[in-house]
């Protein structure tokens, strides 16, 4: 089995302004230097891994779309930075507007680092779109409107290539496949795809998976309907003698 660490909490940048409201979006090169200033603390404070800077930064009221609280963000950034000691952060604005007397912006966010765990080395890399609500010098709220991780393991991890929406409707149904791109030749597969909802409890734990045997050169899952709209992490591992990928995505299902 392999554990899995979701990636998103580690971002605390991004808010949910909720689907009724439009405002027009704005160059990143007209925002106002406050507005840069705070995206450029918060990404400083989470490279020198600085908790008590971060929290200065976000209000208490902070909370994500998913339902997740400032004391859980915390605890959970503590962990991440444990099992990555060297994660670096790299934020880019996308747009912004201005939102009574503060901003809601869109940012890009690539992390970088690695890990060591049971004597092996993990290579993680990470790329989260978010939108985020900044009132005074905080941040009060956040919604990941996409998120892609990739764990690589080994002297030769499988290269893949991922086929997923981002977005899909109520009542639809869609297919997750991760594909290997070089021949297997005569090497053994193993792997594991599975589809779990957004849940603030999976941040601090993460569900396992069970290998299993591939007859294939990769994964190919038919996702169900979904009666509501939620967000959904799709994951897939895949092993093989040269090393392992895991990678998560999530899916936005909307009405």
């Amino acid at each position: 089995m392999y554990r899995r660490w979701f990636l998103s909490v580690i971002m605390g940048f991004g808010i949910s302004l909720g689907t009724h409201l439009t405002l027009r979006a704005e160059s990143p090169d007209t925002a106002p230097i406050e507005l840069k200033g705070l995206i450029t603390q918060i990404d400083a404070a989470a490279n020198r891994q600085d908790i008590e800077r971060i929290q200065s930064l976000y209000s208490d009221q902070y909370v994500t779309a998913d339902g997740l609280m400032l004391d859980e963000f915390t605890q959970s950034l503590k962990q991440l930075w444990k099992d990555y000691p060297n994660l670096k952060y790299k934020t880019e604005l996308l747009s912004w507007e201005k939102k009574g007397s503060g901003w809601v912006a869109q940012t890009l966010t690539t992390l970088t680092g690695n890990s060591q765990q049971s004597g092996r080395k993990i290579q993680l890399e990470a790329k989260i779109k978010s939108r985020q609500t900044f009132q005074g010098d905080k941040l009060i709220r956040q919604e990941i409107l996409r998120e892609e991780t990739k764990l690589t393991s080994g002297e030769n991890p499988p290269e893949v290539t991922v086929n997923v929406p981002e977005t899909i409707k109520v009542g639809e149904t869609f297919d997750f496949d991760v594909i290997v791109n070089e021949p297997l030749r005569d090497e053994l597969l193993a792997g594991m795809a599975m589809a779990e909802k957004v849940d603030s409890d999976r941040y601090l734990d993460p569900a396992t998976m069970q290998l299993e045997l591939l007859q294939s050169g990769g994964l190919f899952k038919r996702v169900s309907a979904f009666e509501e709209p939620q967000n959904r992490w799709l994951s897939a591992i895949l092993v093989r003698g040269g090393g392992i990928t895991m990678v998560t995505y999530r899916v936005r299902i909307v009405d």
